[in-house]
């Protein structure tokens, strides 16, 4: 039994009994040929990350290798709660983002950019947290791309736990600090900050 459980402006989520389908949606503004080679480019695209992110840090698992011509990742269904909902009233929140704030430094020390760092695309599973919903994701070593992924994961803390936002935030910080590069990210954070709202360019 196959039910949407999701609809973003790029893509279908649909909940297959114990696995999720990630349908990238057809755009009918492209060109059908242009439509179709973005989609194929980054359904590849986030797989790639998937894959190379699995062996850190907690995100679902690709079930079925990609086919040439899919523009579909079949993935694990986590069962959790999506952080965003619940991380206000977790006894152990500044122990959650800490975690957060570590396995972030784990991505960005082998140049993955997340894209869209929220508590919206994590699920709290068992005390784990997954990282979810790699579609903006991308692959870099700047310093500045990190600093921006930073930016709007505090900018999301902000939204969305405004009363907790400031030690949520301070706890990422240190354990991002585990991160090799964190010194000169956390500097350059400073200024993305200070330009207000950014999107990264690439």
């Amino acid at each position: 039994m196959e039910k949407i459980i999701a609809k973003g402006a790029e893509a279908l989520i649909i909940r297959k009994n114990s696995s999720i389908l990630k349908d990238r949606i057809k755009k009918s503004y492209r060109l059908q040929i242009l439509d179709n080679k973005l989609r194929r480019q980054r359904t590849k695209k986030e797989a790639r990350l998937l894959q190379k992110s699995s062996s850190l840090i907690p995100v679902p698992k690709l079930l079925k290798p990609l086919k040439e011509d899919s523009f579909s990742l079949e993935l694990e269904f986590i069962k959790g709660k999506k952080l965003s909902d619940f991380l206000d009233a977790l006894s152990n929140s500044t122990e959650i983002c800490t975690s957060i704030g570590k396995n972030i430094a784990k991505l960005h020390d082998i140049g993955i950019i997340h894209g869209d760092l929220t508590t919206s695309n994590m699920i709290l599973s068992k005390d784990k947290v997954y990282f979810i919903d790699f579609g903006l994701g991308f692959e870099s070593h700047e310093t500045e791309h990190k600093a921006v992924d930073l930016h709007v994961l505090k900018e999301a803390l902000d939204a969305r736990h405004f009363e907790n936002a400031k030690k949520f935030w301070l706890s990422i910080l240190e354990g991002y600090k585990s991160s090799k590069f964190s010194l000169s990210v956390l500097k350059r954070l400073e200024k993305v900050s200070s330009r207000g709202r950014y999107k990264v360019q690439y």
